[in-house]
């Protein structure tokens, strides 16, 4: 098995923080919380997942894309296209 990059480490570990902060959000629903604190916690977890998505495109933009330009130009740009399109 081959090691992790650090881009995809630091994303696995971001998005098992908003795992965990989700399962919270899940317990204070079931609980009937406030609703504002449970509004924050969900807001907590998209902010989680804004930066697993970060580290995984600049990761992506260090490796794999660099890599998929000098194959397959074209390829390479609609897919950062797709890319750019499903952040927006």
């Amino acid at each position: 098995m081959t090691p992790i990059p650090p881009k995809k480490t630091a994303a696995l570990k971001l998005a098992k923080q908003a795992r965990g902060t989700l399962e919270k959000v899940i317990s204070m629903i079931e609980l009937d919380e406030y609703c504002p604190d449970v509004i924050q916690q969900a807001d907590s977890v998209c902010g989680f997942m804004k930066s697993v998505k970060r580290e995984l495109l600049a990761g992506h933009l260090d490796t794999c894309a660099q890599k998929k330009l000098m194959e397959n130009k074209d390829q390479a740009i609609k897919e950062l296209i797709k890319i750019y399109n499903l952040s927006n």
